[in-house]
């Protein structure tokens, strides 16, 4: 039997927990997001039912924007605790599989398994999770992580390639698909560099100014030249994501905590300096009190700016030495707020700090993680 790598990905999952709990609700546009009241400022979407989607409406958009796109829609409010505890359902679900289970949010994770099927394994999953749960999932199969996370995007769009999905859904953009090294270059070849998992517009533009407009061209791109531009290990990195090249390795292991963040979107925009800095000071004590509480130190602050046109420059700064002092993450945060051109009214602040690893941690053992192929 091969090694195989299966991404499943829970289709609209918040709104299908809010539809699953208040089944009326099921056929109508939903959005969830922040206090679930659309007139109230500074709320974002979570997450929008399909029907909300064909009215324009998306996760991280102002709630305010979809109630002008989708006046009818039902909002309510987010409830992280609800999906949490669904998310449990559907992880152990899968568990219950002779596979290896590697979280990766809510509504993801990937699936390690050896078998000769991995379209019989996909659709066993998919209807193992419908029946236990009422949700359903999609599933992108792969020789690597990489390409099974991209599998899943032609699996939500299960009708629109033929052939490929005997497994979906004749109700809803749900699927199974197979992308491998046999078939990378046939299905990515002319596809844009911005279609690949990690690429965004930035990037695409930044890959764009160097000639590499497509998959292919990013393919066959020179590692010293992408190395020239993004350093040597994004640079390498690029070029094996533009041949479809990835990690194969499968870990149950939980991933430790590396920082902690906390922000915040203000009711109004904050114009005054006195005020930045009293919201600066009082984010970072709140999250280095968080992280106290857990035992952890802090090693390196970062504080983010948001000004009212969604600019959002990052700095940080690496500590003299570690620290659970919340007064020097407040000194440091205040700090590299003198870094920032201030000339503009504030939405958001946020703070994050990164943990320093204690000197006898190394990690989960190998024996901890599927070895893959």
């Amino acid at each position: 039997m091969s090694w195989w790598i299966l991404h499943v990905d829970m289709d609209q999952f918040i709104a299908a927990v809010e539809i699953r709990r208040r089944p009326e609700l099921r056929g109508l546009p939903v959005v969830v997001g922040g206090s679930g009241d659309p007139t109230q400022p500074r709320q974002v979407v979570a997450t929008a039912s399909y029907e909300a989607r064909e009215f324009g409406v998306h996760s991280g958009m102002p709630v305010r924007a979809a109630y002008k796109k989708c006046p009818q829609a039902v909002f309510l409010p987010s409830d992280p605790a609800t999906y949490e505890a669904a998310s449990t359902e559907v992880m152990d679900t899968l568990r219950s599989f002779p596979v290896v289970v590697e979280v990766w949010g809510w509504d993801e994770c990937f699936v390690g398994a050896e078998t000769d099927d991995p379209e019989q394994l996909a659709a066993e999953l998919r209807a193992a999770v419908e029946a236990r749960t009422t949700l359903t999932c999609s599933v992108g199969i792969g020789d690597n992580k990489t390409r099974a996370k991209l599998a899943t995007t032609f699996a939500k769009q299960a009708r629109s390639h033929a052939g490929s999905f005997e497994h979906a859904s004749t109700d809803a953009p749900v699927g199974i698909y197979r992308l491998t090294g046999d078939n990378w270059r046939q299905v990515m070849d002319h596809r844009p560099v911005r279609e690949l998992w990690g690429i965004g517009s930035r990037m695409e533009r930044n890959l764009n100014e160097l000639g590499f407009v497509t998959v292919a061209d990013l393919a066959a791109a020179d590692v010293e030249t992408l190395q020239k531009r993004f350093g040597p290990k994004m640079g390498a990195w690029y070029a094996a994501l533009g041949r479809g090249l990835g990690d194969t390795e499968v870990s149950d292991v939980p991933r430790e905590p590396v920082s902690r963040s906390k922000e915040e979107t203000f009711p109004e925009d904050l114009v005054e300096r006195a005020d930045v800095e009293a919201e600066l000071r009082r984010i970072a004590e709140e999250v280095t009190r968080e992280v106290v509480a857990d035992g952890r130190r802090i090693q390196r602050v970062w504080v983010k700016v948001r000004f009212i046109s969604f600019y959002t420059p990052i700095k940080s700064r690496k500590l003299p030495e570690v620290t659970q002092d919340p007064e020097v993450i407040a000194s440091t945060a205040l700090a590299l707020l003198d870094k920032f051109e201030l000339r503009r009214p504030i939405r958001l602040l946020g703070v994050r700090v990164e943990f320093a690893v204690p000197p006898d941690s190394a990690g989960p053992s190998r024996d901890a993680r599927h070895p893959g192929v």
